[in-house]
């Protein structure tokens, strides 16, 4: 059973806890990208693996800054 999807939600938690393992890039930089990660998940028969997904994402990205 899938629950209800809220992307703004999902991209607020992933976020934060981007930002506690890449404390050197800035809040609004984090954001951006896990908002363009979740984007991407958004419309993927997907929505209960997004988190996971957008932070794996998320994280290779903010590596090679």
């Amino acid at each position: 059973m899938t629950s209800d999807f809220d992307a703004d939600e999902v991209a607020r938690q992933v976020t934060a806890r981007m930002h506690e393992r890449f404390p050197q890039a800035s809040a609004s930089h984090v954001e951006s990208i896990v908002r363009e990660e979740v984007a991407a998940l958004a419309d993927k028969p997907v929505h209960d693996y997004v988190a996971v997904l957008a932070e794996r994402a998320a994280k290779k990205r903010l590596k090679r800054d």
